[in-house]
Protein backbone atom coordinates (compact mmCIF):
# COMPACT_ATOMS: atom_id res chain seq x y z
CA UNK A 1 0.00 0.00 0.00
CA UNK A 2 1.46 3.60 -0.96
CA UNK A 3 2.03 6.36 1.61
CA UNK A 4 -0.73 8.68 -0.09
CA UNK A 5 -3.29 5.33 0.80
CA UNK A 6 -2.36 5.16 4.09
CA UNK A 7 -2.59 8.80 4.81
CA UNK A 8 -5.98 8.75 3.63
CA UNK A 9 -7.04 6.02 5.43
CA UNK A 10 -6.09 7.68 8.67
CA UNK A 11 -8.38 8.96 11.27
CA UNK A 12 -9.19 13.08 10.04
CA UNK A 13 -7.41 13.82 13.63
CA UNK A 14 -4.42 11.68 12.21
CA UNK A 15 -4.43 13.26 9.41
CA UNK A 16 -4.24 16.96 10.32
CA UNK A 17 -1.65 16.17 13.45
CA UNK A 18 0.92 14.31 10.69
CA UNK A 19 0.10 17.17 8.11
CA UNK A 20 1.03 20.13 11.69
CA UNK A 21 4.24 18.00 12.46
CA UNK A 22 4.94 17.96 8.88
CA UNK A 23 5.13 21.21 8.50
CA UNK A 24 6.65 22.03 12.08
CA UNK A 25 9.64 20.12 11.18
CA UNK A 26 9.80 21.58 8.01
CA UNK A 27 9.70 25.28 9.16
CA UNK A 28 12.31 24.29 11.77
CA UNK A 29 14.51 22.89 9.49
CA UNK A 30 14.28 25.92 6.98
CA UNK A 31 14.91 28.00 10.33
CA UNK A 32 17.62 26.33 11.55
CA UNK A 33 19.38 26.84 8.06
CA UNK A 34 18.08 30.80 7.75
CA UNK A 35 17.65 32.35 11.30
CA UNK A 36 20.22 32.95 13.97
CA UNK A 37 19.94 29.98 16.81
CA UNK A 38 18.26 32.68 19.59
CA UNK A 39 16.50 33.71 17.06
CA UNK A 40 14.95 30.55 15.82
CA UNK A 41 14.45 29.55 19.72
CA UNK A 42 12.63 33.44 20.56
CA UNK A 43 10.01 32.38 17.23
CA UNK A 44 9.72 28.73 18.69
CA UNK A 45 8.66 29.80 22.40
CA UNK A 46 5.85 32.30 21.05
CA UNK A 47 4.37 29.57 18.75
CA UNK A 48 4.77 26.86 20.80
CA UNK A 49 3.14 28.66 24.36
CA UNK A 50 -0.22 27.63 24.93
CA UNK A 51 -2.48 30.57 25.70
CA UNK A 52 -3.42 31.30 29.28
CA UNK A 53 -5.56 33.99 30.35
CA UNK A 54 -3.64 34.69 33.44
CA UNK A 55 0.08 34.96 31.18
CA UNK A 56 1.90 32.91 33.94
CA UNK A 57 4.71 30.57 32.84
CA UNK A 58 3.84 26.94 31.87
CA UNK A 59 5.72 25.53 34.71
CA UNK A 60 3.63 27.66 37.28
CA UNK A 61 0.04 26.44 35.86
CA UNK A 62 -2.01 24.69 38.60
CA UNK A 63 -3.20 21.25 37.44
CA UNK A 64 -1.25 20.58 34.70
CA UNK A 65 -2.70 17.49 33.24
CA UNK A 66 -0.29 14.63 33.36
CA UNK A 67 1.18 13.34 29.85
CA UNK A 68 -0.44 10.57 28.47
CA UNK A 69 2.79 7.96 27.38
CA UNK A 70 0.79 6.71 24.52
CA UNK A 71 -0.26 10.01 22.99
CA UNK A 72 3.05 11.03 23.97
CA UNK A 73 4.69 7.90 22.03
CA UNK A 74 2.44 8.41 18.99
CA UNK A 75 3.25 12.23 18.74
CA UNK A 76 6.72 11.26 18.89
CA UNK A 77 6.47 8.67 16.33
CA UNK A 78 4.97 11.13 14.09
CA UNK A 79 8.02 13.17 14.16
CA UNK A 80 10.11 10.45 12.92
CA UNK A 81 7.54 9.41 10.42
CA UNK A 82 7.43 12.61 8.77
CA UNK A 83 11.12 12.79 8.83
CA UNK A 84 11.26 9.43 7.17
CA UNK A 85 9.16 11.97 4.14
CA UNK A 86 11.68 14.75 3.94
CA UNK A 87 14.40 15.13 1.85
CA UNK A 88 17.85 14.93 2.78
CA UNK A 89 18.38 13.94 6.49
CA UNK A 90 16.69 15.22 9.22
CA UNK A 91 19.20 16.38 12.44
CA UNK A 92 18.55 15.51 16.10
CA UNK A 93 18.54 19.09 16.66
CA UNK A 94 15.11 19.55 13.93
CA UNK A 95 13.88 16.85 15.46
CA UNK A 96 14.25 17.91 19.43
CA UNK A 97 12.63 21.53 18.16
CA UNK A 98 9.63 20.27 16.83
CA UNK A 99 9.36 17.88 19.65
CA UNK A 100 9.51 20.46 22.40
CA UNK A 101 7.18 22.84 20.21
CA UNK A 102 4.41 19.93 20.37
CA UNK A 103 5.02 19.02 24.11
CA UNK A 104 4.63 22.95 25.02
CA UNK A 105 1.44 22.88 22.89
CA UNK A 106 0.11 20.15 25.15
CA UNK A 107 0.84 21.49 28.26
CA UNK A 108 4.20 19.19 29.26
CA UNK A 109 6.91 21.20 30.20
CA UNK A 110 10.08 19.47 29.04
CA UNK A 111 13.89 20.76 28.28
CA UNK A 112 15.99 20.74 24.94
CA UNK A 113 19.00 19.65 26.06
CA UNK A 114 22.20 19.63 24.06
CA UNK A 115 25.26 17.70 24.40
CA UNK A 116 29.02 17.02 23.10
CA UNK A 117 31.29 14.72 22.91
CA UNK A 118 34.91 13.72 21.40
CA UNK A 119 34.50 10.38 18.71
CA UNK A 120 36.81 8.17 18.45
CA UNK A 121 38.99 9.95 16.07
CA UNK A 122 38.72 13.12 18.36
CA UNK A 123 36.65 14.67 16.38
CA UNK A 124 33.84 16.77 18.11
CA UNK A 125 30.05 15.04 17.68
CA UNK A 126 26.93 16.81 19.24
CA UNK A 127 23.31 15.74 19.99
CA UNK A 128 20.46 17.33 21.06
CA UNK A 129 17.25 15.39 22.71
CA UNK A 130 14.33 16.61 24.86
CA UNK A 131 13.57 15.78 28.60
CA UNK A 132 10.28 15.68 29.92
CA UNK A 133 10.61 14.79 33.69
CA UNK A 134 13.69 13.60 33.33
CA UNK A 135 13.01 11.34 31.08
CA UNK A 136 14.33 11.32 27.44
CA UNK A 137 10.96 11.80 25.42
CA UNK A 138 12.90 12.13 21.85
CA UNK A 139 16.71 11.82 20.96
CA UNK A 140 17.10 8.74 22.94
CA UNK A 141 20.31 7.23 21.81
CA UNK A 142 22.34 4.16 22.94
CA UNK A 143 25.28 6.33 24.41
CA UNK A 144 23.82 9.31 25.71
CA UNK A 145 26.03 9.51 28.81
CA UNK A 146 28.92 9.61 26.71
CA UNK A 147 27.56 13.48 25.36
CA UNK A 148 28.65 16.20 28.19
CA UNK A 149 25.29 18.41 28.89
CA UNK A 150 26.05 22.30 27.12
CA UNK A 151 23.05 23.80 28.04
CA UNK A 152 19.28 23.09 29.37
CA UNK A 153 17.28 25.16 27.53
CA UNK A 154 13.47 25.55 28.45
Amino acid sequence: MGPILKFMRLRWCDRTALLKTYLLLTSIRLGLWLLPFQGLRKLLDCISRPSHPAGQPLESWPNLPQPNPQQMHRRMQMIHLCCRYLPGHVKCLARALTAQVILRRHHHPCQLRIGVAKNPRGQLDAHAWVELKGEVVMGQVDDLGRYTMMSALQ
